[in-house]
């Protein structure tokens, strides 16, 4: 039976950063988080009260699981852990944020069985920072990760290149910077302005596309050198540290998402909760229903997801295992990924088609352009 991957949605912070269009609330009451951990383990309960799915990641995200505090994560785990079988070695992941790293958390998240934290620090400028609404300066981020290094040996670091303001050399400043901490796994994501955010309220103004992109293709050059493989469009790791739930979502395995905002795929359908702390709650607890967008057809059957979610990794898609997974040829596929390859965007190798950096570049046309014309209707 496949393994199964379990997220956890923790939707409280001390505050949203200008840049985030995720569910979360900055209520920090007792009361809210002690309610919602309540539902959280009903949904537990729930979900696994008639068999025990084997599970190999967990992770706790959101939000700022960190501020949910140590105590209430160890006693979550500990619900979780006695409804589902872990498998031997398990990749346990915890969010966690610099203002919210202490002694007291990290020997909580250690001893609950927590092996793998992910750090936002997303700029080692702290102009930017206070830009991004970053309640911490980098001097915080460097005591927070060389705290947490003291409990954990595979910590994940995030960073956002094209900052209002941000030049190549004060990007490339910043990701030396993480890099001379060492970290076992470091992510990269381009800023995307959303409505409705303040960012997007006060006219952010981004470098140019041109500078974008060199800040990326110099980014993956770097990292390359610096022991970092690249594994995903925004992801990077040395070797064994790739995050293991992560790539979970891109090869179609299946994984139940708990909590408020939580997204799904499990037992062949998509489905996600309300985006609602207090609805969520009192739904659980009143066993009413609250999942949403709820979609019936199992994706699995669709080789344009396959194709869409394969192509943003870098080890690509083997067309052998293709064919196999849906009986259909991937001859079709290949014809129009041979432009690509002309005009240096993709590649192949070793019998497996992938996106070049510069191609990631643009994978949205290129994987729309695949999908509309090979599967139009998403089969």
């Amino acid at each position: 039976m496949e393994t199964l991957g379990i997220y956890v949605h923790i939707p409280f912070c001390k505050k949203k950063c200008d840049y985030c269009d995720f569910y979360s609330v900055c209520d920090l009451s007792d009361r809210l988080m002690d309610s919602y951990l309540d539902a959280l383990i009903e949904q537990i309960k729930d979900y696994f009260a008639l068999y025990k799915p084997t599970v190999d990641t967990i992770y706790i995200g959101g939000g700022t699981p960190s501020v949910f505090g140590g105590k209430r994560v160890e006693k979550l785990l500990k619900e979780l852990k006695s409804h589902v079988q872990l498998t031997n070695n398990p990749e346990i992941t915890v969010e966690v944020n610099p203002e919210s790293v202490d002694q007291k958390l990290c020997k909580r998240l250690r001893s609950a069985g927590v092996n793998r934290v992910s750090m936002g620090v997303q700029s080692a400028d702290d102009g930017q920072l206070k830009a991004l609404g970053r309640l911490h300066d980098y001097a915080g981020a460097e005591n927070a990760y060389n705290l947490l290094r003291k409990y954990f040996d595979n910590i994940s670091l995030d960073l956002i290149y094209a900052l209002e303001g941000q030049s190549l050399e004060s990007w490339m400043d910043s990701l030396g910077k993480i890099v001379s901490l060492s970290p076992d796994h470091i992510s990269c994501y381009c800023l995307k302005v959303e409505e409705g955010t303040p960012l997007a309220a006060r006219g952010c103004v981004q470098p140019s596309e041109d500078i974008q992109a060199d800040m990326y293709l110099k980014a993956v050059d770097f990292l390359a050198q610096a022991g970092y493989k690249q594994y995903e469009i925004s992801n990077f790791a040395r070797n064994g540290r790739i995050s293991r739930h992560n790539s979970k979502y891109w090869d179609l395995s299946e994984y139940l998402g708990l909590g408020c905002g939580a997204h799904s795929f499990y037992g062949g359908r998509r489905f996600s909760f309300i985006k609602d702390v207090n609805a969520f709650v009192s739904g659980v607890l009143g066993k009413q229903p609250v999942a949403e967008d709820v979609d019936e057809v199992a994706y699995i059957s669709r080789p344009g997801e396959y194709v869409m979610l394969k192509l943003r990794t870098a080890e690509g898609i083997d067309p052998d295992e293709f064919e196999r997974r849906f009986t259909m040829s991937f001859k079709t596929f290949e014809q129009r990924l041979e432009k690509y390859i002309e005009g240096g965007f993709a590649k192949r190798e070793l019998g497996r088609y992938s996106l070049t950096p510069k191609g990631f570049l643009v994978s949205n046309a290129i994987i729309g352009d695949l999908v509309n014309s090979v599967c139009p209707s998403g089969i």
